[in-house]
């Protein structure tokens, strides 16, 4: 089956980012997604209509010369990552790699639109070169690596199907979008809309002064991010946010830093604050928040604090009991059984879907 490929700079008539209307949060978590890649990309949640593509593209032609890559539902693992060919061998002594659109998307951004309707193998597989930036192609024993650095935007309508918690999970970023309900916005998108349509490449000259300072902005982001440090106190403050928002791992800690940083870059400012966190934690905790958390009770785990005792805790119950019961010898009476421990739910916000318990 033959898969058409969309493969092309963005050309200059792509909708401005900044003339987009109404999502000044998605605004944000492309920008930082943007100013640090390695974060695992953005996952925009919405239905129909709600301009997830149209700022897809508009990111890309912010960013120099970047490619704009659509993965199609219908590729295949190979169509991804790429494939070696081991029969040029056999001719001419050398094996050849066929790049995969994690390749070609390198410098640029990879659209993935109704991820939820993919195979899991091949969203596991894209997560993993987005988060690493590193593609790894194997073949009968031969590997090849190669550099795949890319903005990684993957979007899905809740309607048609849920997104599995693990693979949820590992999208850095995630924003919920919504059908406008202001009529003073709904107005102003729409006037923007047939603006465009209308005469593009007057709204294109109308954004270029706004869309060169933000296309700057982005780049000097990016060169100082490597140079910008946490505090002690803003790490704490970090794993503070993720343990009342009840997450599983540490994923979420170590995504609202990296935003942390990128805005700080992006806000041209040489240390990160607190305030950064907060700005950014929503954006890395809603696809990951439990219920017991929105309910305002405490997990398990952050109710139970670490033991200062060099011996580690005591086996008072629950796992520590269960722990303790498996590791006791034969005929120690003083051992207690097993206790099933209640797991916590994660909280349905209308376009997560809850984690199974």
């Amino acid at each position: 089956m033959t898969t058409t490929i969309s493969l092309a700079p963005v050309p200059s008539t792509v909708f401005p980012f900044t003339a987009l209307v109404g999502h000044d949060t998605l605004q944000l978590a492309l920008l930082l997604a943007a100013v640090d890649p390695g974060m695992g990309g953005v996952l925009i949640s919405g239905p129909r209509g709600t301009a997830k593509s149209t700022s897809a593209r508009a990111l890309a032609a912010l960013l120099p010369e970047a490619p704009f890559v659509t993965l199609p539902l219908a590729a295949s693992l190979e169509q991804l990552v790429g494939t070696l060919n081991l029969e040029d061998v056999l001719r001419d002594g050398q094996v050849r790699l066929a790049p995969g659109l994690v390749a070609r998307a390198h410098g640029g951004v990879l659209y993935v639109d109704e991820v939820n309707l993919l195979p899991d193998a091949l969203v596991d597989a894209l997560l993993d070169v987005a988060a690493s930036g590193v593609n790894t192609v194997a073949r009968d024993g031969v590997s090849h690596q190669h550099a795949a650095r890319f903005v990684l935007v993957g979007t899905m309508n809740p309607e048609e199907g849920e997104l599995r918690p693990q693979l949820l999970d590992r999208f850095g970023l995630s924003v919920a979008l919504a059908n406008p309900t202001h009529p003073a916005v709904r107005q102003a998108i729409v006037r923007a809309r047939l603006a465009f349509e209308m005469d593009p490449e007057a709204v294109v000259a109308q954004h270029a002064a706004a869309q060169a300072g933000l296309a700057q902005s982005l780049a000097r982001a990016r060169a100082a991010l490597a140079g910008l440090v946490w505090t002690d106190e803003v790490v704490q403050h970090a794993a503070q946010r993720a343990l009342d928002a009840g997450v599983d791992g540490i994923r979420a800690d170590l995504v609202m830093l990296r935003a942390a940083r990128a805005l700080a870059a992006l806000e041209q400012r040489s240390s990160v604050r607190l305030q950064d966190v907060d700005a950014v934690a929503e954006l890395a905790l809603a696809h990951r928040r439990t219920e017991d958390a929105a309910a305002g009770s405490v997990p398990p785990s952050a109710a139970t604090p670490p033991a200062s005792s060099a011996r580690g805790p005591a086996p008072a119950g629950g796992q520590g009991a269960a722990a303790s019961a498996q590791n006791a010898p034969e005929g120690d009476w003083g051992a207690l059984p097993p206790e099933p421990q209640a797991m916590a739910r994660v909280r349905s916000t209308g376009a997560w879907p809850p984690k199974k318990a």
